[in-house]
């Protein structure tokens, strides 16, 4: 396993992988345009095989697995494992699927998929009949719980903080009002007063005299 590494697939190794694909009865014509799909595994500079990763929302799918030398298999696989777990984790994956059925998969926990669990693949990989296993990394139920409570306590979060921006611009408003009408009283009391300073300097003016 020491001579063994993993790493993702590049153009130069396409005629290779090409070649491990049609030894494994693969759709190479399909597969060589999802070049970018795939992890290889090599030793002493040499591609000895391959696995391809694909994403789907919340979903990983581990397809498409082929040796030119079986008898690297198994050190590959841990890494390809090790590999897929890193991925699924930077890609927040909640489920892993597969129709490889080697031992060596069925060890760390894939299953079979039953009716129920079946209905949440993807709809783009529900053209090959051959069995279906799952592996669960996350409780998707669980996590759509949660963010349906999160969801329900940020809009309420929102409302509180609606109602109170309302009430605030309602205060505001009134204090606008308020002062606006204080304003208005002062501008009449000063033209009253002028009127009344006026009347009063007319009515002393003819008397003085």
């Amino acid at each position: 396993m020491s001579n063994v590494r993993v790493r993702r697939a590049t153009i130069e190794d396409l005629a290779v992988l090409r070649e491990i694909w049609i030894s494994m009865r693969l759709p190479s014509d399909d597969l060589e345009k999802r070049l970018k799909e795939f992890q290889v595994a090599e030793t002493g500079g040499e591609v000895v095989g391959a696995v391809g990763i694909q994403f789907s929302g919340q979903y990983a799918l581990l397809h498409s697995e082929g040796y030119s030398d079986f008898s690297f298999a198994d050190a590959a696989r841990q890494l390809f494992w090790d590999r897929l777990q890193t991925l699924a984790a930077n890609h927040g994956v909640f489920r892993i699927w597969t129709q490889e059925n080697s031992p060596f998969w069925l060890r760390w926990g894939f299953q079979p998929a039953n009716d129920d669990i079946l209905e949440r693949l993807p709809a783009q990989w529900r053209n090959n009949p051959a069995p279906w296993f799952t592996l669960e990394l996350k409780n998707e139920d669980a996590v759509a719980e949660a963010l349906e409570s999160k969801f329900a306590g940020f809009m309420e979060s929102e409302k509180q903080q609606t109602a109170r921006v309302t009430g605030q611009a309602k205060t505001l408003k009134t204090i606008i009002i308020i002062a606006g009408f204080a304003v208005f009283a002062l501008c009449m009391g000063f033209i009253v007063y002028l009127f009344m300073h006026g009347r009063i300097s007319l009515l002393s003016g003819p008397s003085g005299r």
